[in-house]
């Protein structure tokens, strides 16, 4: 190939990418909720307490770590749950597990905590899962 095939070719390759790159930008990004933005003040002041579980406090030994995953295993597995609950937070500390953030209604608070308990037993699990406001 010669210089002048490879220089066209590079220029064409640039000024496609130029009008792909003009395109994105170009086009309008869909419009942010304008409702009130969430407040977690409380959440924040409750997580920011020496005795408060937090995914940071949790100790990596390998059966914390293993009894979470297997959790978080069980919750993934069902399918009906939203996406709120496939992401609560999982934070196993000496066999201990709390179940933090929000999920869409009731019955998805009590599968969640009937999953941990399935896996960490009975008395082992802390519910602090809350029912998130529908959207509007």
């Amino acid at each position: 190939m010669s210089f002048a095939s490879r220089a066209i070719r590079g220029f064409v390759f640039v000024g496609v990418t130029v009008v792909l790159g003009t395109a994105l930008v170009a086009c309008p990004l869909p419009k942010q909720d304008s409702g009130q933005q969430p407040d977690n003040t409380k959440t924040n002041k409750r997580d920011r307490e020496k005795t408060s579980p937090t995914a940071d406090r949790q100790k990596m030994n390998a059966t914390d770590r293993d009894l979470a995953k297997r959790i978080r295993a069980s919750i993934m597995d069902d399918k009906q749950l939203s996406t709120y609950a496939h992401n609560v937070k999982i934070v196993a500390q000496d066999g201990k597990v709390t179940l933090k953030g929000p999920v869409r209604s009731e019955e998805e608070k009590s599968a969640i905590e009937a999953k941990a308990t399935d896996v960490a037993g009975a008395g082992n699990v802390i519910n602090q899962l809350e029912v998130a406001p529908p959207k509007s």
